[in-house]
């Protein structure tokens, strides 16, 4: 079973995962107070105030999934979020392929990079950006919101990011039998939305 690394800062969560993709456990997390040079998807930077919001990757090392079935690793990313955006009262949608949005805002984005053995994912970067305690935006951001605008609470970003990782490890176990797998299906298919492609 992996554990939560916390590190005080790092360029980005997702590079550092790779550079230790050899000696990490499964399921182990990365986490950083300060994320200098985040990603999203394409040329997409990832902007979080210092000790504010959660930025952190899960090296996820799934037993014989096929890279057909990759979408699976996106399934339980975002439902996971789901659920926990849910305990905290707020409704979220999918959009696909890697933004969590509450309402028209987006809240938090996932960048999933997998790294294949053949027809298969040998493992899993899952990187996270997730807004908790942000109010101060950059005027460029189209859409942003974050949970404590939402809520008009503040969080604990290590206490919140052990209350993710119990959920996610959950959704993980999912992937594993056919019941779980028409389960992160169905629930996929009634939250995500795309967005019209002239936008």
């Amino acid at each position: 079973m992996g554990k939560i690394i916390w590190l005080k800062s790092a360029t980005s969560t997702n590079a550092i995962a790779r550079q230790r993709l050899a000696d990490t456990d499964n399921l182990s997390v990365f986490a950083t107070f300060e994320q200098t040079a985040g990603r999203g998807q394409g040329s997409h930077t990832w902007y979080s105030t210092p000790g504010k919001n959660l930025t952190f990757s899960i090296v996820f090392k799934p037993e014989a999934l096929e890279a057909k079935d990759a979408l699976l690793l996106t399934q339980i990313t975002t439902l996971s979020l789901v659920e926990y955006l849910a305990a905290e009262n707020v409704e979220a949608r999918i959009k696909w392929p890697n933004d969590i949005w509450v309402q028209d805002r987006k809240i938090c984005g996932i960048l999933i990079e997998n790294v294949l053995d053949g027809a298969f994912v040998h493992d899993s970067i899952i990187g996270i950006g997730l807004n908790l305690n942000e109010e101060n935006w950059p005027e460029e951001l189209p859409n942003p919101v974050s949970l404590k605008e939402l809520s008009s609470k503040s969080y604990d970003i290590v206490q919140e990011l052990e209350r993710f990782y119990k959920i996610f490890c959950r959704h993980a176990e999912m992937i594993e039998s056919e019941s779980g797998r028409r389960y992160l299906d169905k629930e996929f298919s009634d939250r995500v939305f795309r967005l019209p492609e002239a936008l």
